[in-house]
């Protein structure tokens, strides 16, 4: 598989050009397609892009999940994916399928590389062919969400996204930070730059404020609480809710089950449940 990247790479102009037409053959199907975005790396953006991916399809949902942090694939490990591989069909790249249901389909470049320590070392312009070949590619069939998991910042990956999506019906942008000031501070950055490129954001999410004890359940502010409803109150956007962290929630990482189904009264559920309700209101 990695010999596939390397031929990519090497083939990019003609592939970028043989592959528009496609492009909007395979996101036509799919009724909604939601970005989970940050301006900061570890805020659990991965985290909550595979948990809301596979709230949906709990809740009957076909619901596809696409990893773009092509530098730090973490959607294969998260779901408990790691290790398969990605086939081909007339049609294009065979998403790898998550849960007995099969409502979930997911890509991402870590299922090329040989292992989760393999780097991807590469230039702007291989990062971006690469992003259209997973956008114009992959053979998603008909979706009721594709949810896209992208890397922290505002980068090249960001924008050659939004280039793809203008001739979609793209729904808007997720934005997850947690409460510090530092978080928050590049957070504000990522809202600049949805309004800038025309990207609606349908709200902020505040991830990591609190922790919650595993043997009282007690919710305690250990680092601080409140930076993300103040910026969506700033930015003037919807404040979808505020996740704690869990280690009851930590634990499932790797499995691939759904927090809504494992624990479906725990704070973490609520909010994801609520969000999934706000998505399909919008």
């Amino acid at each position: 598989m990695f010999a596939l990247i390397s031929c990519l790479s090497a083939n990019l102009p003609k592939l970028v050009d043989s592959f528009i037409p496609r492009f909007h053959n395979m996101l036509d199907k799919i009724k909604h397609i939601i970005l989970v975005l940050s301006g900061k790396g570890g805020v659990g953006k991965s985290t909550v892009s595979t948990q809301l991916a596979l709230t949906l399809a709990e809740s009957g949902h076909k619901v596809g999940l696409l990893d773009i942090d092509l530098c730090g694939p973490s959607v294969p490990f998260l779901l408990g994916l790691e290790g398969h591989d990605v086939h081909q069909c007339e049609q294009g790249w065979v998403p790898v399928f998550s849960g007995a249901d099969q409502r979930l389909a997911v890509m991402s470049i870590g299922f090329l590389l040989k292992n989760r320590d393999e780097a991807v070392i590469w230039r702007g312009p291989k990062k971006t062919a690469m992003i259209k070949q997973f956008l114009e590619d992959v053979a998603w069939d008909e979706l009721d969400y594709l949810v896209i998991d992208t890397p922290p910042g505002t980068s090249d990956e960001h924008i050659t996204v939004m280039e793809c999506l203008k001739g979609v019906n793209a729904d808007g942008a997720i934005i997850v930070t947690t409460p510090q000031e530092m978080a928050l501070e590049d957070v504000r950055k990522e809202v600049t730059f949805c309004k800038k490129t025309g990207i609606a954001i349908l709200g902020i999410v505040e991830n990591m404020s609190g922790f919650v004890c595993p043997n009282c359940a007690e919710c305690t502010n250990i680092f601080s609480s409140g930076g993300g409803v103040a910026l969506a109150e700033l930015a003037r956007v919807p404040h979808l809710g505020t996740l704690p962290i869990d280690p009851r929630v930590g634990a499932l990482a790797g499995t691939g089950k759904a927090c809504v189904t494992e624990l479906p009264d725990c704070t973490t559920s609520l909010v994801l449940k609520s969000i999934a309700k706000s998505i399909g209101a919008e």
